[in-house]
């Protein structure tokens, strides 16, 4: 089944997580990508581990879990850029793709000769997605960026973190991965653009960009009140009661989304005072007052297990639910019904390996699965060979120098 990019190629210079996240997605969705590593060294997140990928023996290999998370549906092409030859493989290979995907510093690739501006005017059509970590332009541009960075510049470390704690980053890389959304978004605009006048573009995404965009809700409380969010812990700044409550065995979510919903829970917990309290009887006054009231609530749910709960506020229609482990994800009926879970053959092992799925359904073109995270350099000959047609004795030839 042809995926809907089905046709177009990528050339992809990216590498760690933000880049290779979104080139994933394309691939997904049926684009063909063409992943360029430096020889002998490949991805820096190949070696981000452990754990690695077990090999038949059960010894680790060179492929981390960290790399194999955003790299299928990838060929492998070894070529060094800082080589005039390899810089000329990259432009013939360039000129019979759709898509560039870089995240270089800004101005590094002019030293190849393979930026926006470099390539513009030979490769009009060409959709061209910058991601950096400050963007092509301002004060910061020409600074490295990283995840972290722009957790904490972007303002989510501010609040994210216990109330009276210190500030948390989130427990995934949330500012690459988003970054990723962002520019697989723009580059799909792009490709309906080109569509219609022929014409290529240059995006310029950015970590801290997205992540301030990211800042949602509490970006707009701030700029609609002037107050400056704090740290909550697990509450909702605006929504209350909305958050984890201990209970006699653990912890769970409780998420009452408006004042009919609070009415029906008040009932529940045999406390239906709550909802006529004029403390609590609408939301907003449940937001000023949530210290009382969680208070309340914290005692009340301690009286009972979590299933005892969850069963219950699950027949009244008040959302509610665990707090899994990551393990406990990955064994979860709903989570393996919908396919987030998936298998794939790998070369260096003799069992398969386990991989998340795309959370996009599209019932006439779905996501496909078509090749593992490759090894480092394993599409070299056939992506030289079948697109560029250079001859067998040549590739050999270009080994020998470096250039691959």
């Amino acid at each position: 089944m042809n995926g809907p990019l089905s046709g177009i190629r990528v050339f992809d210079l990216t590498r760690v997580l933000a880049g290779p996240s979104c080139v994933q997605i394309l691939g997904d969705l049926g684009a063909e990508v063409i992943k360029v590593e430096q020889p002998n060294v490949g991805d820096d997140t190949r070696k981000f581990g452990p754990p690695f990928l077990k090999d038949m023996d059960g010894n680790d290999t060179t492929e981390s879990g960290y790399y194999m998370a955003t790299n299928r549906n990838k060929k492998s092409l070894t070529l060094n850029l800082t080589s005039k030859k390899g810089q000329d493989i990259a432009r013939q290979l360039i000129s019979k793709s759709d898509i560039l995907v870089e995240n270089f510093k800004v101005g590094n690739l002019s030293k190849y000769n393979l930026s926006y501006d470099n390539l513009r005017d030979e490769y009009p059509s060409l959709i061209y997605c910058s991601i950096t970590g400050f963007g092509q332009t301002g004060p910061l541009a020409e600074q490295p960026g990283y995840d972290f960075m722009a957790q904490g510049m972007g303002g989510l470390m501010s609040v994210t973190g216990p109330k009276d704690g210190e500030p948390h980053r989130v427990g995934v890389p949330i500012a690459d991965l988003t970054a990723g959304l962002w520019a697989t978004i723009g580059i799909c605009a792009a490709v309906r653009h080109k569509e219609k006048t022929g014409e290529g573009q240059h995006l310029d995404i950015s970590l801290l960009d997205t992540q301030v965009a990211s800042l949602s809700i509490q970006g707009l409380n701030y700029l609609t009140s002037g107050d400056v969010p704090q740290l909550l812990g697990n509450a909702h700044p605006n929504i209350v009661p909305y958050q984890v409550f201990p209970v006699a065995d653990g912890d769970i979510i409780i998420a009452v989304g408006n004042d009919n919903q609070f009415d029906r829970f008040a009932k529940f917990i045999n406390m239906p005072e709550l909802a006529t309290d004029e403390r609590f009887s609408t939301n907003d006054k449940r937001v000023i007052n949530r210290e009382i009231l969680t208070q309340i609530l914290n005692e009340k749910m301690l009286e009972k297990k979590s299933s005892y709960w969850l069963t219950g506020l699950e027949k009244i229609g008040i959302s509610a639910g665990p707090i899994n482990k990551i393990n406990q994800v990955f064994e979860n009926e709903q989570v393996l019904k919908r396919g987030m879970k998936i298998e794939m053959n790998h070369d260096l092992t003799d069992t398969v390996v386990n991989l998340i799925g795309n959370p996009i359904h599209m019932s006439a073109t779905p996501p496909t699965y078509r090749c593992p995270p490759p090894i480092l350099g394993q599409h070299t000959d056939e992506i030289l060979t079948e697109i560029l047609e250079i001859p067998l004795a040549k590739i050999t030839e270009l080994k020998s120098e470096g250039v691959i």
